[in-house]
């Protein structure tokens, strides 16, 4: 499965990619799945990608990227990633699923539940089909790269680990509706002084509500509870909704003083299909809006995030969005068009005060406890546009010749960063890789 691309930034910077890779797929009898994939990369990236790995020291969704000494970010990149998964079904209501890589939650571009932004993970999924209802539960690993341990937990072992347990109960209400209810906790497997603390086997029970069970463990573990709706107002166009709390507290939300710990975000959003009656015409609507603090905590172990990066929106918090992405099917044509723009407010780089953007910053350090509102810190607009027209060689592992070209602007008070690029590809991938932010 190759993606090989060559462009070209106005940025005066050739761009380039060359990788290769394989997946392989196969059924052990009737009731066992296995799939798995690897990629070998190379590559050098837009100059605003540049700047996102100095920081982060990751490529998006594709794991860390390892600086040899003296060697300055924006040059080309080396890196691989894998995949994989065993499925098991012993019957029509039960699936048991071990893995390494991603997941996703929702009906949206954007998940602010669970979406597949970040790099693979290790996770143990169960999920329970019975009539109306489909439950889930699942435990996965994750990697702290912002902090490493020097304690009797991690002694010359490397970053930080941390937990996650999540709950997702979907309800088929009617043919049309669906409500959906989700629950997560992240714990670290050492705390601060480096001690070890390992799987917390009190959240190992699949149908517990986590918040009493998180109280009753006398921890300060990160909790989160949300919804998702969605709901078929025509026979090709569906509504879908998300919200999420992180922390509440309901005479704090009634008072609309801005108390710093009403942590939470909400997504609204539209698909339609075969708009105006063309087939394989589709139009999707998105608007997603994250109070400033939402997924962070007090140390990055135990934020909700993986490998650097978030595991709901790309943005992080402190932001509101609105994208539109319509794409057309004709024959082995492919077109696809896609606009964002967005508000939020960065930190100031003058100051160490965080205004709750940058998830993994200490919330600690915050302008105050009242009056916290959106786009709060150095106000700042984002545009990105993305176009792109392809011929589909081989539609089993989706082989295409892919033009692309996409423009983005970053404007606030102190600086504007624009930046067009233009590319031309022999591609195949079903992997969704988030740049537009």
């Amino acid at each position: 499965m190759p993606d090989l691309q060559l462009g070209k930034s106005n940025q005066n910077k050739t761009l380039w990619l060359n990788t290769r890779g394989a997946r392989v797929q196969a059924n052990i009898g009737k009731k066992f799945y296995f799939e798995s994939s690897f990629f070998e990369n190379q590559g050098m990236f837009p100059v605003y990608l540049d700047s996102f790995v100095a920081r982060k020291r990751v490529i998006p969704g594709q794991g860390e990227v390892k600086f040899d000494p003296g060697e300055v970010p924006g040059e080309s990149y080396d890196y691989n990633y894998v995949t994989a998964f065993l499925s098991y079904t012993p019957n029509h209501y039960l699936n048991f699923t071990l893995g390494y890589g991603t997941n996703s939650y929702g009906d949206g571009y954007r998940s602010l539940i669970l979406s597949d932004v970040a790099f693979s993970y290790p996770y143990l999924k169960i999920t329970a089909n019975l009539g109306q209802f489909q439950y889930t539960s699942m435990w996965s690993q994750f990697m702290d790269l912002a902090t490493k341990s020097f304690g009797q937990a991690y002694e010359g072992i490397g970053y930080d680990k941390k937990w996650g347990v999540f709950h997702f109960l979907d309800w088929n209400a009617t043919k049309k509706l669906t409500i959906g209810l989700f629950d997560a906790v992240i714990w670290p497997d050492a705390d601060t002084s480096g001690r070890k603390r390992g799987f917390d086997w009190s959240y190992m029970n699949p149908v517990i509500f986590l918040r009493p069970a998180e109280y009753s463990t006398g921890s300060s573990d990160n909790a989160l509870l949300g919804m998702n709706i969605k709901y078929k107002i025509f026979s090709k166009t569906t509504v879908y909704g998300q919200i999420v709390f992180d922390e509440l507290k309901i005479k704090e939300l009634l008072s609309s003083d801005g108390w710093w710990g009403n942590k939470w975000s909400a997504q609204f959003g539209f698909r339609s299909f075969d708009l105006f009656k063309i087939p394989k015409l589709d139009l999707q609507g998105e608007f997603n809006a994250v109070r400033p603090y939402t997924y962070s905590y007090s140390n990055t172990r135990t934020n909700y995030a993986h490998y650097n990066q978030s595991l709901a929106h790309p943005m992080g918090a402190n932001f509101k969005e609105i994208l539109a992405i319509a794409s057309y099917t004709y024959k082995r044509w492919y077109i696809r068009a896609q606009l964002n723009y967005a508000n939020y407010g960065l930190d100031d780089p003058a100051t160490d005060i965080s205004y709750g953007q940058d998830i993994f910053k200490n919330y600690i350090k915050r302008p105050g406890d009242y009056d916290i509102r959106f786009g709060q810190g150095v106000k700042t607009d984002f545009l990105y546009g993305q176009g792109s027209i392809a011929f589909i060689l081989n539609p089993k592992y989706n082989l295409r010749l892919e033009a692309s070209a996409a423009a983005r602007r970053e404007k606030n008070s102190l600086e504007t960063n624009q930046e067009f690029i233009f590319s031309l590809g022999l591609r195949s991938t079903f992997r969704q890789f988030y740049y537009d932010f």
